[in-house]
């Protein structure tokens, strides 16, 4: 299995989210797809819909309570 795109806590839009594709995942243009949010917020991780590309915090950090 792939390794995550690891986000930092100030990666995450006000919803504690971030959105796929995205430039951290070092996606080309030719392999984008519909933009889609991904709540990382919530447990720390989400997966894409479209393409599988895993984003994650890094392990034992929490997105602030402000997400």
């Amino acid at each position: 299995m792939k390794e995550p795109v690891i986000v930092q806590p100030q990666d995450l839009n006000g919803h504690g989210g971030v959105f796929c594709p995205n430039p951290k995942a070092d996606m080309a243009l030719w392999n984008s797809h519909p933009k889609v949010f991904l709540d990382v917020a919530r447990t720390g991780q989400a997966q894409c819909p479209y393409c599988g590309t895993r984003y994650a915090l890094p392990e034992g950090v929490r997105a602030s309570s402000a997400h």
